[in-house]
This record gives structure tokens, C-alpha cells and sequence, in this order.
């Protein structure tokens, strides 16, 4: 059996995300679904505002995070070239669930992983400094407080991005990041990040499972890609992605089948004002990770 009910990739204000928790969790009411994840980067700030919010939409919320990692592979030139991308990024993006975790719960059983958490968090701000530094160099002031004042968790590229905007250096996000914040642009600065294995279990002692974000982003062929996922113990792959080609889709769940994973399905809804939607994406229930479907 399909199902178009499931969306496990969002982001709200606590990163990099347009709209509040409680909107995003009545946009995807609105679109149908019916099991959501927020997985805003580095943080669990919006945890309880999710659970809130998905219970007055009747939904099933599991509490997730979208961990910036260092990579694992290179990015493959052969593989770049056949899928019409210039670079490969400079991270990988773990994305990890806790479908048992309770937010709404008085217990905190995942006070380790936020404590992990905090040094990421804590690396944002110094590192976007060092950004708004670097683009009035560039003959581009912006202040670093009204970027910091963007984010109610953890402040990112987009924010700038905004910043940028506003201010008239560039007509759009995809312009300051193709022309100067971009991962090898001249106001790129990059940051620490833990390798795939620390962030594995760290979300693993908190009783989490693990998907590797929108695959296409590094420039890796299925085959080898899944051969390192599994190696490296992570549980599935987010196949179904909104950047995904249905070509590119079928072909990471037949490699996840191959080597033992599950697959995860994800908007990677960050806002209405980028054309984006909830939902809507087709997926096998068999190929999800078991715990995503059970109540």
C-alpha cells in the first residue's frame, strides 16, 4: 500500500524555517498528513510547540532533528555531472526521529542528546558573525544582530540570506547563495561539525533512528551512497524528497533494499513564500522505517 500521509522533513522559526510551529503543524493538516516530524538543524527547541500543535490538528508528531554533519564520501565528479550539479555540499545532513519521546512528558529522557546539541547551536552564532564580517569586506553590511533576531533556535544561511534582502544586495536566497554566501563563496565561512559516526550515537543512546537528508545534494551514485550508510549503521535513507526525480527516487529504494535500510519521506517544507507544500509524496508504508507508521 501507498500512502501521501506522511511528511518527516519540516523546519519552523527555530532554524531556518519561514513560519512558526503552529503554522507549519495547520499547513499540514491542511495537506493531508497525518504523521509529521519537525527537524529543525541542530535543535529540539520546537519539540513541545510540535506536539502541541499536531494533537489540535490530529496528527501523530515525532520529534525530530536535522543534524549538520561532516561528510563521509566525496562528492563523486562523474555522479555530479550526470545529475547536472556543479559541487557536492560541504555537509551531510543526518536527520534523526524519536518516535517514543514524549515532549509533552515531564520526563526528560533526552537530556543527553541536548546537551550534545549545545556546542552545534553554540558554533552558529560565532560563525555567523564571522559571515556579516566578511560581507562588509564585501561592501555589504548587515547587521549580525537583526540576522541573530531571525532565529528563535538556530540561526543559519537563510537567515542572512533574509538580512540580505531586506537590504537590497540580492533579489532572492538562491542569488546570495549562488553569489556570495554559498558553500565556497567569498562570505563562506565554514564550522565544526561532528562526523556521521558521533552524530550516530548520539542519536542512538537517545533511542533515535537515523535518515540520511535529500541524497541528491552529494554527488554520490545509490549503490555506493547506501554501501556507506549501512556501514556506517544508519537506518534508512530519505528516498522521497522534494528535489528527488522519480528516476532517482526508485533507484535509492532499490539500493536501500539491498542493503538492509528503510526509507523516510520529507517535504523539506521551509515556507510558503518558496512555492513549497506539505506532503504530497508518494511512498511505499513497507519501505518506512517500522517505527513511523505504528501508533
Amino acid at each position: 500500500m501507498w500512502t501521501e500521509q506522511v511528511d518527516l522533513h519540516s523546519h519552523s522559526t527555530h532554524s531556518d524555517g519561514e513560519h512558526a510551529v503552529e503554522l507549519v503543524a495547520q499547513l499540514m493538516g491542511d495537506n493531508g498528513v497525518k504523521v509529521w516530524s519537525l527537524t529543525d538543524h541542530d535543535t529540539m527547541s520546537g519539540w513541545r510547540e510540535g506536539a502541541e500543535a499536531a494533537r489540535l490538528q490530529s496528527i501523530r508528531f515525532i520529534p525530530g532533528i536535522e543534524i549538520t554533519c561532516q561528510p563521509a564520501l566525496p562528492g563523486d565528479a562523474l555522479e555530479l555531472e550526470r545529475q547536472g550539479r556543479d559541487r557536492a555540499s560541504a555537509s551531510w545532513h543526518l536527520l534523526a526521529y524519536f518516535p517514543s519521546h514524549d515532549p509533552l512528558d515531564s520526563k526528560d529522557d533526552v537530556a543527553a542528546l541536548r546537551s550534545w546539541l549545545e556546542p552545534l547551536q553554540g558554533g552558529r552564532e560565532p560563525r555567523m558573525r564571522q559571515m556579516c564580517k566578511a560581507l562588509e569586506q564585501l561592501g555589504m553590511p548587515v547587521d549580525v544582530d537583526s540576522v541573530l533576531a531571525k532565529a528563535e533556535g538556530s540561526v543559519g544561511r537563510p537567515h542572512l540570506a533574509q538580512a540580505m534582502i531586506e537590504a537590497g544586495y540580492v533579489q532572492n536566497k538562491n542569488e546570495a547563495f549562488e553569489e556570495w554566501i554559498g558553500d565556497g563563496k567569498p562570505a563562506f565561512i565554514p564550522h565544526s561539525k561532528p562526523t556521521l559516526n558521533e552524530a550516530i550515537s548520539a542519536v542512538k543512546a537517545a533511542g533515535g533512528f537515523t535518515s540520511l537528508a535529500h541524497p541528491l545534494y552529494y554527488g554520490i551514485s545509490p549503490d555506493t551512497l547506501l554501501n556507506c550508510l549501512a556501514e556506517h549503521g544508519v537506518d534508512a535513507v530519505e528516498a522521497v524528497h522534494r528535489s528527488h526525480p522519480d528516476q532517482y527516487r526508485h533507484a535509492l529504494q532499490i539500493a536501500a533494499e539491498e542493503h538492509g535500510l528503510k526509507v523516510t519521506v520529507g517535504s523539506d517544507f521551509h515556507g510558503l513564500s518558496s512555492s513549497q507544500r506539505p506532503g504530497h509524496m508518494p511512498v511505499m508504508k513497507l519501505a518506512l522505517h517500522e517505527s513511523i507508521m505504528n501508533e
